[in-house]
């Protein structure tokens, strides 16, 4: 049963604008790893398993997924991400030129954004009372 009160961004979806954020994280964490492990990679590790867990615990009206499942699919998509990362920075000066190095960031920041206003958005919205 579909519920028709009125919040579209929870519709049929949950929690796609974090599993964006997550890739481009992963990804700028598959870059880094082939460079160093350090400290700042470790911290980079476990803000990834954070936002691998936590987003299924954001308020929504959309009805949630089965929690193994959905972090299964979620752990695929960080996996995926992070190989390609790494794959990304074996090509940096080869394939790609040296400016490209920090498009991952880049993509992480702008995504972050648009996931914050997302999630403010849903928690802000006023929900008339039954």
């Amino acid at each position: 049963m579909r519920d028709t009160t009125g919040d579209s961004l929870a519709d049929g979806r949950f929690s796609v604008d974090t599993t964006f954020v997550l890739f481009f994280l992963a990804m700028d964490l598959g870059q880094s790893a082939m460079f160093s492990f350090g400290l700042d990679t470790m911290f980079s590790g476990l803000t990834l398993a954070m936002l691998l867990v936590l987003p299924y615990f954001l308020p929504t009206t959309a009805e949630r997924p089965d929690f193994t499942r959905w972090l299964a699919g979620r752990s695929l998509v960080s996996s995926f991400a992070i190989g390609l990362g790494m794959m990304f920075s074996q090509g940096l000066g080869v394939v790609l030129p040296e400016m490209f190095r920090y498009l991952p960031m880049t993509m992480l920041i702008l995504t972050a954004m648009v996931s914050c206003y997302f999630q403010f958005y849903a928690m802000i919205t006023f929900r008339l009372a039954r």
